[in-house]
């Protein structure tokens, strides 16, 4: 949460206490106070915080329920009514890459996050499209997959995608660590925020995605990413996502009982 600035008012969530099992909350919000909505396991709310870390931004990060909604997400995002929602100056901004982008000029200040090139910058944007929109419901499809041949078509689409974003690292990072060159950018955050789930979804299907002798290129990056001071902290230890996504699983079937 931000250091001390004046003239603070406060908003008391009565409803956001009670479905976070709390008896009071009251969220005290400066006059620059930054507060994220968000759930540690999402890797859509890491896009967002990677970005805050980078800029060097205080902020406050207000846990939702796994099947429950606060009434601030709801107030702030009635469309999508989704994390994460970031609140800036009492303004939502919603979707997590809207909100890197959002971050990238309001703290102008810091170190870029989108290149500074209009071309590179269509570029990046382009294959962040094509992570949210192709890729990663390609991973989810492996573990929804039923049978070993199903299986393998599942794994063998997440494959192909990556191997198009190890030929797009290649170009982007013009041999360099990341794909935004000698730093964190747009696109490393757009792809990054997944690597968790990656091996999750290795541990938990028995199965290989990133293959290190047909992607040295991201194998590499794969390291130096999870190692950087703006993502390690909040990168999800795998076992705990596991366990998550175990409960996850659990928690649909419940929602969701097959009919008899």
């Amino acid at each position: 949460m931000d250091g001390s600035y004046p003239l603070r008012f406060h908003y008391t969530l009565d409803l956001h206490a009670r479905n976070n099992g709390l008896n009071t909350y009251t969220v005290a919000m400066a006059k620059n106070d930054v507060t994220l909505l968000g759930a540690w396991p999402s890797p859509f709310v890491m896009r967002a915080r990677i970005a805050l870390n980078i800029k060097s931004v205080d902020y406050e990060l207000l846990e939702e329920k796994l099947g429950s909604k606060s009434q601030l997400l709801l107030q702030s995002n009635p469309v999508y009514k989704k994390v994460p929602v970031l609140i800036h100056e009492h303004k939502p901004i919603c979707e997590s890459l809207i909100i890197v982008q959002y971050i990238d000029e309001a703290w102008s200040s810091g170190p870029s996050i989108l290149p500074s090139d209009p071309y590179d910058r269509a570029i990046a944007r382009f294959w962040g499209v094509y992570i949210d929109d192709k890729w990663f419901p390609l991973l989810g499809g492996i573990g929804k997959a039923q049978g070993e041949e199903a299986k393998k078509a599942a794994v063998d689409q997440v494959h192909e995608g990556l191997m198009l974003l190890e030929e797009a690292f290649g170009k982007c990072s013009k041999g360099k660590d990341f794909f935004s060159g000698d730093r964190i950018g747009y696109l490393d955050i757009a792809l990054g925020c997944f690597l968790g789930w990656v091996r999750v979804s290795e541990k938990m299907n028995g199965v290989k995605l990133l293959d290190e002798a047909k992607m040295p290129g991201l194998a590499s990056w794969v390291e130096k990413f999870c190692a950087d001071s703006a993502v390690k902290d909040v990168m999800p230890d795998t076992d705990k996502l596991s366990e998550f996504a175990r409960m996850l699983i659990q928690f649909k079937a419940n929602a969701h009982p097959p009919a008899s």
